[in-house]
């Protein structure tokens, strides 16, 4: 486990490199048995270490660590419950995530469709695979928001990643490096298709 919370930190600090988590923005966990390993929130991810991750059960409460949780630690908790085989949830926001899930947002999902690396997400063998990523409508409304998701996640079962609009993404994995490959497999396939819709931002 310990190398998982490693991975996690590492994963965490590389998004940041890459302007995935802007200022103080995104979540990562991890998730070992009855307790999840969480970022607080305001904390800058490019310097996040172990020592930094809040311990908590699977209701969202603290067992251990320092700082408070998110109030986005609720949709980690959902996913966990919806998603049993997951142990990694990576949130990040970025440009491409976020002008696609508000052009689409009425659509209620991101369709792609005919790209090789939709191979990069687990269980998909063919570019002829159609992953509609789903989008919900953000709001402040965390209880809500979380109910929201959980309709979603139930509606869409074979989804790898769920958007909040003009808010970022959501997916995850049975290890980190899963939920990494799927996040970048992701955020390529929205910066392609933002290219072709929206053309290269100046």
């Amino acid at each position: 486990m310990e190398s998982e919370i490693e991975h996690l930190c590492a994963t965490a600090r590389g998004c940041y490199a890459r302007g995935w988590v802007p200022a103080t923005s995104g979540n990562f966990s991890v998730r070992a048995g009855g307790r999840i390993f969480i970022t607080p929130t305001g904390l800058d991810k490019g310097t996040l270490t172990s020592a930094d991750l809040l311990e908590i059960d699977l209701e969202g409460r603290a067992i251990a660590g320092h700082g408070r949780p998110s109030a986005e630690t609720s949709l980690h908790t959902i996913i966990y419950g919806e998603r049993l085989h997951a142990r990694a949830i990576l949130h990040v926001h970025t440009i491409w995530n976020t002008l696609l899930s508000g052009k689409f947002v009425s659509a209620g999902h991101v369709p792609l469709y005919g790209y090789e690396l939709l191979k990069g997400l687990a269980g998909v063998a063919t570019h002829e695979h159609t992953e509609p990523v789903p989008i919900i409508e953000n709001t402040q409304e965390y209880s809500s928001l979380a109910e929201h998701l959980r309709d979603v996640l139930r509606g869409n079962p074979d989804a790898h990643g769920v958007l909040l609009s003009r808010h970022g993404l959501y997916t995850w994995g049975e290890s980190v490096a899963e939920a990494r490959r799927h996040l970048e497999a992701l955020e390529f396939l929205f910066e392609v298709e933002g290219r072709r819709i929206f053309g290269q931002p100046s």
